[in-house]
């Protein structure tokens, strides 16, 4: 065999063969020099493992990621629906039983980056599964709270066990799972939250209607300790994730440099006023619908929550809209969604408020999905801190909503709660143009533009 063909090197093979000069005299047959071994071939790239929708794992990872984002919505405005009642038998104002939500989505917000940076250490699957256990056990806790005080302290400490679940599940599919696939699969971890949302808003509202709203509280508590359970049968274990050691100074100059990043910023500024918007909105419908002209029971003010549906198809499609729309039209769409329900909610017909109930819904969830998405795929170093900047802007959001939509109802009715919700959208809009107009400034100097 030709020693070429083995891989052997020319040196070896003279070894064993006596050397033959082509005009030796003890040879009229002319020796053709030995060809020199083939060149080594480059060792191939190894292969991208990462989860992909029909691949191994990507099914499995799915389901239990929507069960945790079930639980975790169905915890974090576990109140919302029951706030009416709990103001009537606790002798509270709407903007103080309003503090039940917004302190639990303050919590988070608070507590998101510091346990994101604990992901980095323990991994993101354990810490969510941490969070979840934490969370459930407040939730026995939270049906027998005293007095409002108590109530909302305890859903303070709901919502901080809560965050590690957020910001670890975006980090865990932006290494886990392939580009191409991270706004698919972060649309459904959205809409395992649309339909907890949904879901633990009519649970609550037909149980409080019978039993009250602590026994409603417990209701949801049990739902949400099967949705954890479940979440850690089926979670894929990791495999690609790399423990980091904590140094605070390293995770600070990471937050840092997230916050220097002009489309980070934009995209968590997005994020804030749409769930401002959301927030406000679905805070006080309760209120709105229970007091006259509509009358409605609770059991039938909960229900108005199933247009959840809606938010989960539209977070689970945001990935076609943006194949057809780019980032920046999705978020455009989505913020003119929005305005136009806040504009048809403002009538006195249950139909019209439910029609703009499924707009400011469908508008919302798209955009979160765009905006989230986003931030996973822009950072390329500190995911699990960038996720958890955009949670927590997400979640004051949500608070500042919740309270100034209160707040703005008891001043002046619906039409103060969708006045709120209008700056937002606008602010929306604002953010978006800026980003349209830093695209093109990125064209024309030939570098890729972002949203």
């Amino acid at each position: 065999m030709p020693p070429a063909s083995t891989g052997a090197s020319a040196t070896l093979v003279d070894a064993r063969v006596p050397s033959v000069s082509p005009t030796s005299p003890k040879s009229s047959t002319p020796v053709t020099a030995p060809a020199p071994a083939a060149a080594a071939t480059p060792p191939a790239a190894p292969a991208d493992t990462r989860m992909v929708p029909g691949g191994p794992g990507y099914r499995r990872m799915s389901l239990a990621l929507f069960a945790a984002g079930l639980a975790t919505f169905a915890l974090l405005y576990s109140t919302q629906a029951l706030l009416p009642l709990i103001s009537a038998d606790l002798g509270a104002s709407a903007s103080a039983a309003s503090w039940t939500v917004s302190a639990a989505t303050g919590g988070l917000a608070l507590c998101v980056l510091p346990l994101s940076a604990l992901s980095e250490r323990f991994g993101r699957a354990r810490l969510m599964t941490v969070s979840l256990a934490v969370a459930l056990v407040v939730a026995v806790l939270v049906p027998f709270a005293p007095n409002l005080g108590a109530l909302v302290a305890l859903r303070a400490v709901q919502g901080a066990a809560l965050a590690g679940v957020p910001a670890s599940a975006m980090a865990y599919l932006g290494e886990e799972v392939r580009p191409r696939a991270l706004v698919g699969a972060i649309g459904m971890f959205v809409a395992g939250n649309s339909i907890g949302g949904m879901s633990g808003r009519i649970v609550t509202g037909w149980v409080a209607q019978e039993w009250g709203w602590r026994p409603a509280l417990a209701v949801i508590g049990l739902v949400s300790v099967a949705c954890g359970l479940l979440f850690r049968a089926l979670l894929p274990a990791p495999r690609h994730f790399t423990p980091a050691t904590l140094h605070p100074r390293s995770v600070a100059a990471t937050v840092a440099g997230h916050l220097r990043n002009p489309l980070l910023l934009r995209l968590y500024a997005i994020g804030g006023m749409f769930m401002t918007v959301f927030g406000a909105v679905y805070t006080v419908i309760g209120y709105r619908l229970s007091a006259e002209p509509f009358s409605l029971p609770q059991g039938v003010v909960g229900s108005i929550f199933v247009v959840y549906l809606v938010g989960t198809v539209a977070s689970a499609r945001a990935g076609r809209l943006v194949a057809r729309l780019g980032r920046r039209g999705t978020l455009y769409l989505s913020a003119g969604t929005t305005a136009a329900g806040l504009a048809v909610s403002l009538a006195d017909s249950l139909v019209l408020i439910v029609a703009g109930l499924v707009l400011i819904t469908a508008g919302f969830f798209a955009g979160h999905a765009v905006a989230s998405s986003s931030v996973s795929a822009t950072a390329t170093k500190g995911r699990a801190q960038a996720s958890a900047l955009y949670q927590s802007a997400y979640y004051i959001g949500s608070s500042l909503g919740g309270v100034l939509g209160a707040m703005a109802f008891h001043a002046a009715g619906w039409t103060g709660t969708t006045l709120i919700g209008a700056l937002a959208v606008l602010a929306v809009a604002g953010l978006t143009l800026l980003g349209t107009y830093a695209a093109r400034a990125e064209r024309h100097r030939q570098v890729p533009a972002g949203c």
